[in-house]
């Protein structure tokens, strides 16, 4: 265990000590981003990281309306009160290879595109980051994306956009997540790294990360805007083919239909209050029931605060037995420097079959010493932990760290 946490420090002074020899001054400018899906979007992804670096190579491919990232994150989460026999400490890390190339309309507002993405997930020690809450018998998932699969297409989809870039239609491998119930705070590798703060509050039998269907959506008026999609629940990431498939003659299928109000369309990731209705048809490859439910979100910016209210209710609560959650907290943009964020979440989840409520807290700082490394410290306690009833309380810290190219 030692050893395994001696190689993570290693790793983390190695991308600090790479970043800070990478470091440019110049700046990009900022790019437009897609409405259409959330800041780890890959087009949305590579417009916030390239407003600090101004790369020659990726400002030569820009202008062939090619755009290209490669990022590298690591976390570790070590965990008290676990259960017997369980780890108590977890480790991993994932490299990303992802981008978007505008083939039709090129440098227009309604530009047609192929995105991608491409991963490695990997585990440094026996448990991943993923299950490390349910090792100290929390019900609940950290970091959903630390996990050990390996070698997996997440992304490979066409996107086009319509009627001066406010409405986009997505077809291919999607990941919902990306369209779902979005909320400026809930990417695992800016945001909450508990996912009780992230799509669904834990209620919504999500489908896997790329799942292959059809996903769009359009701005009704400068405030209101419909989003919608479709995709495979029998999806396998590492076996991408047999999920396009399985789209076309399983028809276990996951539906989401979200209606929303913004100030404006540049502010929709923040100023945000929507609603969406979803269904989820049973799942072999997930050993999920059928399930549906409604989400609520609420966030708008005022200063520099983010104040947010999620709320989650499910008829069964097949994802993790949870049918009703309900999550409150802040977030502070630009805390001790322009790009670090500080964010706090409280969430109540109902358990089914539980008397007690699970309470879940969580406290992150997320700060780049160079622009391109981030290094995000957290904290996390979960109160009455349904899986380990001989507890009152567990607590989780964390660190979760990007190196950015």
């Amino acid at each position: 265990m030692y050893q395994s946490r001696n190689r993570l420090i290693s790793a983390f002074c190695f991308l600090f000590a790479v970043s800070i020899a990478a470091l440019s001054p110049q700046l990009l400018a900022q790019q437009k981003t897609d409405f259409l899906g959330s800041e780890d979007a890959v087009d949305n992804r590579i417009a916030s990281d390239q407003r600090e670096q101004a790369l020659p190579m990726k400002q030569r491919l820009a202008k062939q309306h090619i755009q290209l990232a490669i990022d590298y994150s690591a976390a570790a989460v070590n965990a008290s009160n676990v259960l017997s026999d369980k780890d108590d400490f977890a480790a991993n890390g994932m490299l990303r290879f992802y981008g978007s190339w505008d083939m039709l309309n090129a440098g227009s507002a309604d530009a047609g595109g192929l995105v991608w993405k491409l991963e490695h997930r990997h585990s440094y020690t026996d448990t991943p980051v993923k299950g490390i809450e349910f090792n100290a018998g929390g019900l609940g998932i950290v970091s959903p994306v630390f996990s050990d699969e390996g070698a997996r297409l997440t992304n490979l989809y066409w996107r086009q956009r319509f009627n001066d870039h406010n409405a986009t239609l997505t077809v291919g491998y999607l990941d919902a997540t990306d369209y779902a119930d979005v909320f400026a705070l809930a990417s695992p590798w800016t945001g909450f790294m508990n996912f009780a703060f992230s799509t669904g509050a834990t209620t919504m039998a999500l489908p896997s990360d790329s799942a292959f269907g059809v996903a769009g959506g359009t701005m009704l008026n400068q405030n209101v805007f419909v989003i919608g999609g479709i995709v495979d629940m029998e999806s396998d990431p590492t076996d991408p083919l047999k999920s396009a498939e399985n789209f076309f003659n399983k028809n276990h299928y996951f539906k989401s239909i979200e209606l929303g109000y913004t100030s404006g369309k540049e502010k929709i990731f923040v100023n945000n209050l929507h609603l969406t209705a979803w269904h989820a048809d049973s799942s072999e490859q997930l050993n999920q029931d059928s399930d549906s439910g409604i989400n609520l979100s609420a966030s708008w910016m005022i200063g520099k605060w983010l104040p947010f209210v999620r709320a989650g209710f499910a008829d069964k609560g097949s994802l993790l037995g949870i049918d009703r959650s309900v999550s409150a907290g802040v977030g502070y943009f630009g805390l001790g420097g322009a790009n670090n964020n500080l964010g706090f979440g409280i969430n109540l989840a109902n358990v089914v079959g539980n008397p007690d409520n699970q309470v879940t807290g969580e406290l992150f700082y997320l700060f780049k010493p160079v622009p391109f490394f981030e290094i995000t410290p957290d904290i996390q306690f979960v109160q009455n932990p349904a899986l380990n009833p001989d507890k009152s309380q567990i607590w989780l810290v964390g660190l979760r760290s990007r190196l950015i190219w």
